[in-house]
C-alpha cells in the first residue's frame, strides 16, 4: 500500500512506514541532518502542508516544534483516508531577488577591503591567508527575522558578483524574535543556530563561485538574530532592558565595541577555511546591526536636514536625526506586512500577487510574481489591498468591512480560495500601530513634525515594490510628496555591503552608532495613544 507525496514540489510514490527524510533524500531535496537521520540533532525539519492525519505521532524530540513542523526523520508514512501528503523544507524557495539599491544619498566609502592581494597570496591586516585564487570575493548577508538576503562581492573591484534569498528556517520556532529568544532558552543545543547554519550554507554553495574564493563575510541582522548566528545566550535580550551580552560587557568597559568577529571554520560555513565572520556593531537594544548597517547605507546622521529612515519588517527599526542629534527605536510590528500570520499571506515569491486594483464592478484585478496562478498575498500586495479597500468605501477607516456580501471575507479569487477576513486586517492594523506609533514617537521627542522631515527613506524587503500611494492612504508612512519619500530597498543589506568592501566605512560606522540615543517606545507616555490612532487606515498627519 502507498501514498503519493510531495515534497517540494516534487512527487512520489510513499510507501506505508517509509520516513519523509528517507523519501525526500530519495526525490533528491535537500534535507539538513548531522546525524544522518537517527533523530538525534532535530535539523531535518520540514513543514507540513496537508495530509498530516498520514504520519505517525509526533515524538518526544518533536515536542518543542510549533504546530504544522515535524522532524522528516521521525514522521512516518501510517496511510488513512487522506489521499496525498504535502510538505516542504524551511527554505520553500529563493524568494524575489532585490536589485542593487537605489535612491540613496549617501556617498560610496573608499574601495579598501580587509583582504588583499599581495603578490601570490592573500592577506588580512598583514597576515598571510593562503595562495590568492584568481579571484577574491566577500559576501554580505542581511539576517532578515524573515528573510535572508546574500550579495557576493568582488572585493578588488567592488562589483556584486551574484545575489540570492530564502526564507529564515528558524520560523518552526515562531515568527517573532521573542518566540525565537523563548524557544532558545527552553531548549538548549542551539538548534536555531545549526538550523539557521545548515541552510546559509546551501545558500552559499548555490552561488557562482568557488568556497575558497570567499575570505571575508559581514553579517547584520536585529540584535536577536546576529547572537543567535553567532551561537550566543540571547536570554537577556527578552528581558528588560532589553540588551544582549555584547552590548552588557561593552557598556561595562569590558569590551571595546559591539561587533563581533569569528572564524568561518568555526562556524562552518562553506568559505575558505581562514576567512573571518564579522557582525557590524549594535546600535541598542533590539536596535542591531541591521539599524546599524542601514544607517551606512542612508547617511542619516549626516548633514543638517532631518533624514528618517524606517525599514519595515518583523521588527521595524526606526531612526530620526541629523549631524547635531540621532535617535532611534524598535517596532516589534510582527511579520504580517510579510506575509505571516494571515490566512492569504506569502513570502514574495513566484505566485505571490503584489499589485491589486479594485475595478467599478468590485472584482478585483492583480498582478502575481512569476506571471503564473495565484496562491496568496506578499506585502506590497497587502498594502495595496487595504488601500483599494480604503478607497473603494468598502472597509471603514477602522478595518470594518461595509458590505455585507463581504461579511465573511473579501473574495479575491474564487479559483485559487485566495480570501482576505477581517481577522487578517486586524493583524495587519496592529503591525502598522507599531510602525505608525514608533514615528509618532520619535518626532515627539525630537520635538519636530512631520514636514519637518528633508528624507523620508523606506527601507525593507518589499519597499522597493511599495506604491507610495497606497502606503501614504492607510497611514503606514507620513503624508510627505515623492520628492521626500525613497524607497531604498535593502539598506541593511547595501550597508552590510558598504562594510564588507570598506574597513574605512567601518570605523566610520563604529562612531556614528555610539551618537545613537535609544527611546524605549514602551515608556513612552505618547506610544499607547499613538498605537490607537496608528491602527487605523487613514492617511498620518
Amino acid at each position: 500500500m502507498s501514498r503519493r507525496l510531495s515534497i517540494q514540489g516534487k512527487t512520489i510514490e510513499a510507501r506505508i512506514g517509509e520516513s519523509l527524510f528517507r523519501l525526500g533524500l530519495n526525490a533528491g531535496v535537500f534535507i539538513p541532518s548531522s546525524c544522518g537521520g537517527q533523530g538525534k540533532c532535530r535539523e531535518c525539519l520540514v513543514e507540513i502542508e496537508a495530509g498530516a492525519g498520514d504520519l505517525s505521532s509526533r515524538v518526544s524530540q518533536e515536542k518543542p516544534l510549533q504546530e504544522g513542523f515535524r522532524l522528516a526523520c521521525r514522521a512516518r508514512i501510517v496511510g488513512s483516508a487522506e489521499p496525498s501528503i504535502a510538505c516542504h523544507t524551511l527554505a520553500r524557495g529563493r524568494l524575489r531577488i532585490v536589485e542593487a539599491t537605489e535612491g540613496l544619498e549617501a556617498d560610496a566609502p573608499p574601495l579598501d577591503p580587509a583582504v588583499v592581494r599581495s603578490g601570490v597570496v592573500a592577506k588580512r591586516r598583514g597576515e598571510v591567508l593562503g595562495d590568492a585564487p584568481s579571484r577574491l570575493l566577500g559576501l554580505a548577508v542581511d539576517l532578515g527575522t524573515t528573510t535572508i538576503a546574500l550579495r557576493l562581492c568582488d572585493l578588488e573591484t567592488g562589483e556584486v558578483v551574484a545575489l540570492n534569498t530564502l526564507e529564515n528556517p528558524q520560523r518552526f520556532a515562531g515568527s517573532d524574535v521573542m518566540a525565537r529568544i523563548a524557544f532558545d532558552g527552553r531548549h538548549r543545543g542551539r538548534l536555531l543556530q545549526r538550523t539557521l547554519l545548515a541552510y546559509l550554507g546551501r545558500a552559499i554553495d548555490a552561488l557562482p563561485c568557488e568556497c575558497d574564493e570567499i575570505f571575508e563575510v559581514v553579517i547584520v541582522g536585529n540584535t536577536t538574530m546576529r547572537d543567535l548566528f553567532f551561537g550566543l545566550d540571547v536570554q537577556s535580550i527578552g528581558q528588560d532592558p532589553y540588551r544582549s551580552l555584547t552590548e552588557q560587557e561593552w557598556l561595562a568597559g569590558k569590551r571595546a565595541t559591539t561587533g563581533l568577529e569569528r572564524s568561518a571554520r568555526r562556524l562552518g560555513l562553506p568559505v575558505h577555511p581562514r576567512a573571518s565572520v564579522i557582525g557590524l556593531p549594535l546600535v541598542a537594544s533590539h536596535l542591531g546591526a541591521d539599524a546599524a548597517a542601514a544607517l551606512l547605507a542612508t547617511g542619516v546622521g549626516l548633514g543638517t536636514g532631518i533624514g528618517v529612515l524606517m525599514d519595515i519588517g518583523t521588527n521595524t527599526e526606526l531612526v530620526m536625526g541629523n549631524q547635531e542629534r540621532i535617535i532611534a527605536a524598535s517596532c516589534p510590528a510582527g511579520p504580517a506586512f510579510e506575509g505571516g500570520g494571515l490566512g492569504c499571506g506569502m513570502p514574495g515569491v513566484d505566485g505571490a500577487i503584489e499589485r491589486v486594483r479594485c475595478t467599478p464592478k468590485g472584482t478585483f484585478e492583480f498582478g502575481v510574481i512569476g506571471d503564473v496562478s495565484p496562491l496568496g498575498i506578499c506585502g506590497s500586495g497587502l498594502v495595496e489591498l487595504l488601500a483599494e479597500l480604503v478607497r473603494t468605501g468598502r472597509m471603514n477607516r477602522l478595518g470594518r468591512f461595509q458590505d455585507e456580501a463581504d461579511e465573511d471575507g473579501v473574495v479575491l479569487d474564487e479559483v485559487a480560495g485566495i480570501m482576505f477576513s477581517e481577522s487578517d486586517v486586524n493583524e495587519l492594523a496592529q503591525a502598522k500601530g507599531a510602525n505608525a506609533a514608533g514615528v509618532r514617537v520619535l518626532l515627539d521627542t525630537y520635538g519636530i513634525d512631520a514636514g519637518t522631515i528633508e528624507r523620508f527613506y523606506l527601507a525593507g524587503g518589499f519597499a522597493r515594490h511599495l506604491d507610495p500611494d497606497a502606503a501614504r492612504r492607510i497611514g503606514l508612512v507620513p503624508d510627505l510628496p515623492d520628492t521626500k519619500l525613497i524607497r531604498v530597498g535593502n539598506a541593511a543589506l547595501e550597508g552590510a555591503q558598504r562594510a564588507l568592501l570598506s574597513v574605512t566605512a567601518r570605523e566610520e560606522l563604529e562612531q556614528r552608532v555610539r551618537r545613537v540615543e535609544h527611546v524605549r517606545l514602551e515608556t513612552h507616555p505618547l506610544f499607547f495613544d499613538a498605537f490607537v490612532e496608528g491602527c487605523q487606515f487613514h492617511p498620518f498627519r
